[in-house]
């Protein structure tokens, strides 16, 4: 699952802004923290 989240990151950070490629840890830091928050959300219930 953590290969496939980089995948995407880094795919999504080539894409989402075309001319300017964002660093992959920031999309990589955004996705792992909100599911971090969803699953501190659902261990909480």
């Amino acid at each position: 699952m953590g290969a496939v989240l980089l995948v995407l990151a880094d795919f999504a950070a080539q894409r989402v802004l075309a001319p300017v490629q964002l660093p992959v840890g920031v999309l990589t830091a955004a996705l792992g923290g909100g599911y971090l928050v969803l699953l501190l959300r659902k261990e909480r219930r």
